[in-house]
């Protein structure tokens, strides 16, 4: 009775579709399906029924396939109704980390005959770079790959660098140009503006189909301008609404669409080196060495004042390290204290990220006035410089005794760019060890964790040893970390300063991956305190997703480390 009640089922073989002819008897059966056990007998019988069915959904006519195109489209369209709805709660609701494969990124590097890359913005197809030398170029982004002609599985690509289709540049007696260096741009998301912001106090609106200047306001007191050097620019997201900042402690606040001036912000007491915003009437912007990151409600026209200037790290162990050198120091025994924050980007509408001169990522959160976590030494340490160079002096030795052995500590990278994926848990860094860094949110929003270098894959050091006759336990812990790090930084992807990081989904809701544009020039920005060996230029880097292959490849690797 047991093994009736298995292999068939409540329904007996008359309901069943094709009645006999669908079970069959016992009489016409084989030998060897007479002997077949209860549970292959149930599995062939449900194969035969579904053979059934889809013969008669075929001979009623088939699939309609406008119902299921509409069907695609309903779900679709439910799916972006969630997001957009999360969006406009202001909430985190991306999280897609673990879904991008940041080691596998391939990278194109792209220039005009210019000097130093100043900044990037992206809006659709196009991007935009500004350089020192006061030059405004647009370039068009390749087309995404697609299937060869031939049937292969090759994917067929003319080019992986965007094409340059429009190039202007001021001179020191422009009228309707810059007259210095343009020091940031931003392009609107629907493709009509692009924005750029100068040395020489000048805020110039473009048309970005043909980048010539519709409205420039130049710092005069009848146009409402800065009275020195805009350092930052951000349009509200889906507006044409642009907060500015400046050296001249102020943030303004603009209408592209009447191309007219709206409204000041006073707060900082130095410098406004950055600016950041999303959907709603909120920015966030830094002060430079006020140490303060400020959350300007617009409408409410209010502020929240974020105090940083600690070297943070210090109750949570967290280990710095160069690595490039080798360079191992604890961040507890070792503070270094923050002299001023440089660069700021939104997460959500509740959480931002800070970047200092100290190397530090802070993860803050409006209802808390100290910072959720910080991150020290983000990019390392810089080797210290050689004595010859920092001394005037003919006799070193003397020099050294007498300033002591401070001298040649080594000194952490600043954080020179900072930019997220808006509302996901996924944003990116750039100084100047030679890599753009990508980081995740933790779940619970109390962590920032490392997901590694853009395009650097990572080195077996262990297999790599062994494969030499090399028994890694005849070595110590600390030199199996520093070969480790060493191995990672031996793979530079950018040469010089990261001075400008934007990031965009390469396709609808990114289902093929990002892209990660990166502004690097031998120079930073906003001075010349440092000349690096390098090359001025920019750098796409398209991040693609990970294959199912990979997730658990890398899954494996984690849990065996």
């Amino acid at each position: 009775m047991r093994d009736e009640s298995i292999s068939g089922s409540d329904v007996s073989d008359d309901d069943l579709p094709g009645g006999e002819d669908y079970a069959g008897s016992d009489s016409e059966e084989d030998e060897e399906l007479k002997n077949e056990d209860p549970a292959t007998k149930r599995i062939r019988l449900a194969e035969q029924y579904l053979a059934n069915t889809q013969k008669e959904v075929l001979e009623d006519g088939g699939f309609d396939a406008a119902e299921v195109d509409r069907e695609n489209l309903q779900r679709r369209m439910g799916d972006r109704l969630k997001e957009d709805t999360a969006e406009s709660k202001g909430k985190l609701y991306r999280l897609i980390a673990d879904e991008l494969d940041w080691s596998g990124a391939v990278l194109a590097q792209f220039r005009a005959d210019t000097k130093g890359v100043n900044g990037v913005a992206m809006a659709g197809r196009y991007v935009y770079t500004v350089t020192q030398d006061r030059a405004l170029v647009k370039w068009e982004l390749p087309e995404l790959a697609t299937p060869a002609t031939n049937g292969s599985a090759k994917m067929a690509r003319t080019s992986r660098k965007p094409r340059k289709i429009a190039f202007t540049r001021g001179s020191k007696n422009s009228s309707d140009h810059h007259q210095q260096a343009i020091l940031c741009v931003a392009a609107s998301s629907d493709g009509k503006f692009v924005a750029t912001g100068g040395a020489d106090k000048r805020l110039i609106i473009w048309d970005a189909k043909t980048l010539k200047p519709l409205k420039m306001f130049t710092g005069q007191l009848r146009d409402n301008g800065h009275r020195d050097s805009v350092t930052s620019l951000a349009f509200r997201r889906g507006t044409n609404q642009l907060f500015s900042a400046s050296k001249d402690r102020t943030v303004k606040n603009w209408s592209l669409d009447e191309l007219a001036y709206v409204e000041t912000l006073f707060g900082h007491q130095d410098e406004v080196t950055d600016v950041s915003a999303l959907a709603k009437e909120i920015c966030v912007t830094v002060g430079a060495r006020d140490r303060t990151a400020r959350y300007w409600k617009v409408v409410e026209e209010s502020q929240l004042v974020f105090r940083g200037g600690g070297a943070g790290g210090k109750s949570r162990g967290t280990k710095g390290a160069d690595r490039d050198s080798g360079i191992e120091l604890l961040a507890e025994e070792k503070p270094y204290n923050e002299g001023s924050m440089d660069r700021v980007t939104c997460i959500d509408d509740e959480t931002f990220i800070t970047g200092s001169d100290n190397g530090s990522l802070s993860l803050w959160n409006i209802h808390k006035k100290k910072a959720v976590f910080t991150y020290p030494l983000a990019h390392g340490l810089e080797p210290p410089q050689p004595l010859e160079e920092r001394s005037a002096e003919l006799d070193l030795e003397q020099t050294l005794d007498a300033e002591g052995p401070m001298i040649n500590d080594p000194q952490p990278r600043w954080i020179t760019a900072l930019t997220a994926i808006p509302f996901s848990d996924v944003f990116v860094t750039g100084s100047y060890d030679g890599h753009v860094r990508a980081w995740r949110i933790s779940a619970d929003k109390r962590r920032i964790e490392p997901l590694g270098s853009l395009g650097s894959s990572r080195i077996d050091v262990n297999a790599a040893l062994t494969e030499a006759g090399i028994e890694t336990a005849t070595l110590s812990e600390a030199a199996l970390q520093a070969m480790k790090r060493g191995a990672e930084g031996a793979t530079q992807t950018v040469s010089g300063v990261v001075n400008d990081l934007e990031v965009m989904d390469r396709d609808e809701r990114g289902k093929s991956g990002v892209y990660v544009l990166a502004a690097v020039s031998k120079e930073h920005r906003l001075g010349r305190w440092k000349t690096m060996d390098g090359k001025n230029a920019a750098v796409l880097f398209e991040v693609p997703r990970r294959t199912l292959t990979t997730a658990t490849t890398v899954d494996e690797n984690e849990e065996a480390e």
